[in-house]
């Protein structure tokens, strides 16, 4: 599961670097809709995490609250494009 976990994080930020240096909109936006599926992914392995008591509740707050913040912004972000 950590392996998994670092995978999703480093595929999130690998495609929004990606997808910014897209010329067009639509190719842009493809490389943002699969970081936000990586954030999610993210998001799910967090829970199992949690859940399976790999990680106290603070910590999980923690995790939840960057998850969350992240998403925001690549949605502010994703706007703007």
């Amino acid at each position: 599961m950590t392996s998994q976990i670092r995978r999703c994080a480093y595929s999130f930020l690998a495609n929004i670097a990606e997808g910014n240096s897209k010329k067009h909109h639509k190719d842009r936006c493809n490389f943002f809709n699969i970081a936000q599926g990586s954030l999610v992914e993210l998001d799910c392995f967090s829970e199992i995490a949690y859940e399976l008591k790999y990680i106290d509740k603070e910590n999980y707050k923690k995790l939840l609250e960057l998850i969350n913040k992240n998403g925001y912004l690549l949605m502010k972000f994703t706007k703007s494009q």
